[in-house]
Order: structure tokens, then sequence, then C-alpha cells
């Protein structure tokens, strides 16, 4: 049987960051992908690939695009308390599950803060565990694009990028190879009980990272340290209080260690995880 011959791979999250890219890389493969969004009609995705309406805050609205599908790419879109209902419905349909975690079991400081999405994604695993059902935890670090939203429009606002614990280092990265590994579990055999944990293939200080934007635009970009309490400040408004709280807590633990980093992408899929330098040269526009 050809990648063609497969049914359909079923991609939750398909709109997003990194759902966009695990469809494209199902179809750069030659598998058959079906696309799970709450608005097909803004979906814009390529024409080959079919998209259902379906919102997994809604159990009963996975029915029709759960029927002769394959293994399932689960990115949680939704608030939690329907997350008992939508795994039953996806152990009693679909073969396997490649569930997008977090690195919550790697014990490394920055990923030890207490952390409602993690604690969230612990219970997803404990679900689709006590079914029964094949899967694969596919875990990465901090996402490279997190930088996009942070400080790109700083950056195209001015020459300074203001941002507590400068000497913080992680590992961002690209969720092109997130989506790689993602679709190889998704299409290959030999995946199922797989526990992966992703990162990119250096560690870098958050200083770092803004001059590698830096050079990628061709501009000096400055780091200007700002303490917890003035970035609590700064954020007051545009970001929710506990989400600020988890950033610095992370940050904080991790001043004096190298970032985690792993060979997983490169173990996987045969080339290494992407270099931040090369993610910020690929999307220097967004920074201009």
């Amino acid at each position: 049987m050809t990648r063609a011959d497969m049914q359909p791979v079923l991609v939750t999250g398909a709109t997003g960051r990194v759902g966009r890219e695990v469809v494209a890389q199902l179809l750069a493969a030659g598998v058959p992908v079906r696309a799970l969004t709450r608005r097909p009609a803004e979906a814009r995705l390529p024409p080959t690939v079919e998209v259902v309406e379906g919102d997994l805050g809604v159990p009963e609205s996975l029915d029709t695009a759960l029927q002769g599908v394959g293994p399932v790419f689960l990115l949680w879109t939704a608030p939690p308390t329907t997350a008992p209902a939508v795994i039953e419905r996806l152990a009693s349909h679909v073969p396997r599950v490649v569930l997008l975690s977090s690195p919550h079991r790697t014990p490394h400081p920055f990923f030890q803060q207490p952390n409602r999405m993690a604690v969230f994604h612990a219970e997803l695993e404990r679900l689709i565990a006590a079914t029964g059902i094949a899967s694969t935890i596919i875990r990465p670090g901090m996402f490279a694009s997190n930088t996009r939203m942070w400080w790109a429009s700083q950056i195209r606002d001015g020459d300074v990028v203001r941002w507590p614990y400068g000497a913080a280092e992680t590992a961002p990265i690209d969720e092109r190879d997130i989506a790689a590994v993602a679709a190889r579990a998704l299409y290959e055999d030999g995946h199922a009980g797989g526990d992966y944990v992703l990162t990119g293939s250096e560690s870098l200080s958050q200083a770092e990272q803004v001059s590698a934007i830096g050079a990628a635009i061709g501009r000096r970009i400055r780091f200007h340290e700002l303490s917890p309490e003035e970035f609590r400040q700064e954020m007051a408004g545009r970001w929710p209080g506990p989400v600020v709280d988890m950033l610095l807590a992370a940050w904080r633990a991790t001043i004096g260690h190298p970032a985690f980093v792993t060979s997983t992408v490169a173990d996987i899929v045969g080339s290494p995880a992407r270099t931040f330098r090369q993610w910020a040269a690929d999307h220097a526009d967004a920074f201009r």
C-alpha cells in the first residue's frame, strides 16, 4: 500500500502554527489529510486537504470527522472540560493518536516550574493511556516563533528589546521541525509508544536570540534588562498575570543552566533541528 492509499490522517488544530506545518509535511510525503477546524470557510488550506467542521469543545461534533480516518494528530485547542469525552471518542474510532504535549517530565529547571498547561497535558496523557489506544507523545520545548509574538513589535518600532532575564538560556525549536517529527510518527511504523522531547539544536540566551534576529534583519538590536517587577508592570492589561508569573519563574530557574538540548529531530527525521539563526533568517520579514 502506498501512502496515498492510506486512510486520511486527521489533523486537529490544523490552522495554527504547528497544525499547518503538520498538514504541509503530510502532503509532501503523499499522505491524505483531513483537517478539523471550527470554521472551514476560513481555513485557507491546500485544495487537496479534506476540511471538515468540528470542535474539540463539542465532542459530538467530531463524529463525522472520525469516520474512516487513520491516525490522529491531537493538538488541544479547547477548554479542558471535554477532554475525557473527546479521548473516549478517539479511542473508539481511530488506531493511534499522536499528541502534542510538553516536556513536563524533563528534569531541567526550565520545564519544572508550575505550569497549568503542563498539568493539563499530563491529564491528557493519562486519559489516552487509560484507553489503551496506541499513542506517541511529542514534547516540544520553547517555540522559536514565541520570539515573534514577544519582540517583533519592539524591533519594528526601534532598536531595543525591553525584557527580563537576558541571560536565561533556551533552545528554541522551529515549528517545521516539530511538524516533521509529528508527520513521521503519523505515517511511519514503529512510533507507537514513542515519547519524544524536541528542542532546537543549540542553547542560546535570550539576549543572544535578540542579537540573532538583529543579524537576520541587518540591524543591531540591544537588549535592555527589565526587572521582574518592571516586566509585570509593562505586561499589565496585555497578558494574564498567571502567564507572566509562569514565564518569569521558568526564566529565573534556568539562570546558570544551559538549555536542555536533544538530538531527537535528527534521530527521527535524519537531519538536525534548524538553528535559531536559520529560523530568524527565514522569518526576518516579521521583524522588519
